[in-house]
């Protein structure tokens, strides 16, 4: 219950909830140069309470990136992590001071719990400094459709029939990013760009690349089932857009391993932003822009 409390406030900026919707107020700070503005922006699994959880990256994609709408789309604070051993560094802070000082600015931010974050399904159409918390959303495009917002945990056959085995993979993950953090130091010392090896081997491994592809099958056909055009998810961190079988699938990927996020266009176009692909390619001098990302409208 302890952890819960304090996880809970440091959803909530360690602020008591104001009023369900807060009047948008002028910006209290002046853009960045190459300021990116968008009509909706989702992002998910950051993993706030983990060594793993990029927070540099993170801090600096808030920073830059302007929307009307901003989706946390599950597994903003690493609950189970946390549980475990408590990590909360202050960049980690300065992520939820961030977020809150986006709705102060007047943007929407619509939080759906995941299941490292299931402490905040506790509290379910409430507000935290004005982030609102649901269990799963609708959005509405600029082109008028309807997208079902949803973290995608209940279609994890692991999570939903085997939790410990869950934890036990969660675990092993955990060491396959510090293997990665290490590895990566030397290629930093290398002049090597970074690398993933937890995401080399989900495309890789044979029953990784049949889990992820089972997932989104699932997760496509409730869609379907629930009569929208597409779908938004997370938690497997792995960024997608595409269709299947007529239905929009959108996974806006992870701030662990990919660093990615999905965007809105004025017009309704979707696509993905790879945060990582666009930093490098301002350091290499080229134009602010999306790099080697699907769009679909």
């Amino acid at each position: 219950m302890q952890h819960d409390h304090l996880m809970a406030r440091a959803a909530a900026g360690l602020a008591s909830p104001p009023p369900w919707h807060l009047t948008p107020q002028a910006p209290d700070e002046e853009a960045p140069p190459g300021q990116l503005r968008y009509r909706t922006v989702w992002i998910s699994d950051l993993h706030l309470g983990t060594p793993g959880c990029q927070a540099g990256p993170l801090l600096d994609f808030l920073r830059e990136v302007e929307c009307e709408q901003l989706f946390l789309v599950g597994d903003i604070i690493d609950g189970w992590q946390l549980r475990r051993s408590w990590y909360w560094p202050q960049a980690h802070n300065d992520v939820v001071q961030k977020l809150l000082r986006k709705v102060r600015k007047g943007c929407r931010v619509i939080y759906v719990p995941g299941n490292h974050d299931e402490f905040a399904r506790k509290y379910l159409q409430l507000s935290f400094g004005g982030i609102e918390v649901a269990e799963e959303w609708i959005h509405e495009t600029a082109d008028g459709r309807k997208l079902w917002i949803t973290h995608g945990d209940l279609f994890d056959g692991v999570i939903q029939c085997a939790k410990w085995l869950a934890h036990v993979g969660d675990t092993l993950y955990e060491f396959t990013l510090k293997l990665n953090r290490h590895l990566n130091s030397w290629r930093a010392r290398m002049g090597l760009p970074y690398w993933s090896l937890s995401k080399y081997l989900k495309l890789k491994v044979k029953r990784a690349v049949s889990y992820v592809s089972d997932f989104e099958q699932a997760v496509a056909r409730e869609a379907r089932r629930r009569g929208v055009q597409g779908v938004v998810c997370g938690h497997i961190h792995h960024a997608e857009l595409r269709e299947i079988d007529g239905i929009l699938y959108a996974n806006d990927g992870d701030w662990v391993e990919s660093l990615t996020a999905l965007v809105e266009h004025a017009d309704g176009r979707l696509e993905i932003l790879d945060w990582a692909a666009l930093q490098a390619a301002r350091h290499a001098g080229q134009d602010l822009a999306l790099i080697d990302a699907p769009s679909l409208s």
